[in-house]
């Protein structure tokens, strides 16, 4: 269900006023072993902020928290990055489009920045600094070293392909060591399937006091209201105050994760097997192992940013405490990003095995974003005979059943704020059995093992 904070109908209020005025005028069992599937990879990147209230919980929960499970976690070396030591010049800044002469539509500019401003007053310029940190810190050379298992001496080799992409890795090798690499339908499919598909999401993190932002949504809201009939001028004046009152209690987790993919193709891959490669049956070569090092043929591509809000109150009848509402609020503002960059990114999608063919069932739920209603095609592997590369031939389609959907969020059962409508849900909630799994509508000859992919 999706939760609407009180600053999000502080918006809504203040810009619907104006408006309103201006009117007027195989079945799988619950023991069989989890399903093996060729997963896109993933790594993660923290970008380091400045000080802000509670940020060493907010902090300790983002490291802490799962990592998620429908990716490879494809770990490297740099983890976390301070984004205040890559400053975009002016020149960069008019060249990226974040630098504009002029002011523009002064109301509706300042309405639609107030927030970022406040929260995170480098927002515009963070795809075009984050762009900067993943050149300069080579993570694209420490992804693909990371795929090919390099070693200190600078040699490669296929076991963690093999192991992803459950091929023979003693086989790739030889092709390898052959020159017979690019002839090579296993070594082609692993660039389409696993190496191409892998993602860095470089995520930014704010804890905010709620007041300074409404206020600054409420001096904007009564600019806009100065230009109406003075006859309704003292209602409009009113109606923001009341409704800053009651969006200043409180704070507000704030995230930002911005969207990145290796590019990996024909080219690169021939290149690197041929200039690059060194196989560790054969003697070091030194020189290859520093090209490497120093290659600018690796690169990622920018895809997109998503950014999402939980609005933090502390309740005097609340259970936990404090740090543990924030750690939960953190947790979960990180998911709904995540299943946000998942809805907005066609490449980003994970497939999805079915966990049981009849009724079809999935391991996936609320953390991706699920509500209900949400179209999956049916999708079966196989082999194309002609090339040797993996394809995905559609069997059908499924949709979520609503009344059936599995909440596998950050610590399931629990709100991250308290009011008497969630405290009737959950109330209510109580009465249904608990479920390990999503249920789809829709049938077919559909088994466990097929892959479920969301469409638009």
């Amino acid at each position: 269900m999706k939760q609407t904070t009180k600053l999000t109908i502080v918006l809504n209020l203040f810009m619907g006023l104006s408006m309103a005025v201006n009117a007027q005028t195989p079945a799988a069992t619950d023991q069989h072993p989890e399903l093996k599937y060729r997963r896109s990879s993933l790594h993660l990147i923290l970008l380091e902020s400045e000080d802000f209230p509670r940020k060493e919980v907010v902090m300790k929960a983002y490291h802490e928290a799962p990592f998620p499970d429908k990716y490879n976690n494809h770990s490297i070396s740099t983890i976390s990055v301070d984004p205040s030591t890559y400053v975009l010049t002016d020149a960069e800044k008019v060249t990226a489009g974040t630098k504009k002469s002029g002011m523009g539509n002064l109301g509706a500019s300042m309405l639609s920045g107030v927030t970022a401003g406040i929260v995170d007053k480098d927002a515009s310029d963070m795809p075009f600094i984050t762009g900067k940190i993943v050149k300069d810190k080579k993570i694209a050379n420490q992804l693909v070293a990371k795929w090919f298992n390099r070693q200190p001496d600078g040699s490669f080799d296929m076991k963690l392909i093999g192991e992803r992409g459950s091929y023979d890795a003693t086989e790739m090798q030889a092709n390898i060591a052959k020159g017979s690499a690019r002839g090579t339908a296993s070594l082609s499919d692993a660039g389409e399937e696993l190496i191409k598909n892998t993602f860095v999401v470089l995520t930014r993190l704010k804890f905010v006091s709620n007041e300074p932002i409404a206020a600054a949504i409420r001096e904007v809201a009564k600019l806009k209201a100065n230009n109406l009939p003075a006859l309704f001028q003292p209602a409009a004046y009113k109606v923001l105050d009341i409704a800053y009152n009651k969006a200043k209690e409180g704070y507000s987790v704030w995230t930002t994760s911005y969207l990145y993919r290796l590019k990996w193709n024909d080219s690169t891959a021939a290149v690197f097997y041929n200039d690059l490669w060194i196989d560790k049956s054969a003697k070091i070569d030194k020189k290859r192992k520093e090209a490497f090092d120093n290659s600018n043929l690796f690169e990622l591509e920018y895809i997109g940013s998503e950014k999402s809000s939980s609005l933090v109150t502390f309740s005097l009848k609340e259970t936990r405490t404090e740090d543990q509402i924030v750690e939960l609020a953190t947790v979960r503002n990180v998911e709904h990003v995540f299943a946000k960059l998942q809805k907005a990114y066609e490449v980003f999608k994970p497939k999805t095995p079915i966990y049981s063919g009849d009724p079809v069932t999935a391991k996936i739920g609320m953390k991706e974003g699920l509500e209900g209603g949400e179209k999956f095609e049916v999708l079966e592997q196989t082999v194309d005979p002609k090339t040797g590369l993996t394809a995905y031939v559609k069997k059908g389609t499924v949709t979520v059943d609503k009344k059936q959907i599995w909440d596998n969020r950050f610590n399931a059962g629990e709100e991250v704020s308290a009011n008497d409508k969630d405290d009737k849900k959950k109330d209510k909630d109580k009465d249904k059995p608990a479920i390990d799994r999503t249920y789809f509508k829709g049938g077919g000859k559909f088994y466990a093992g097929m892959l479920l992919r969301q469409v638009k």
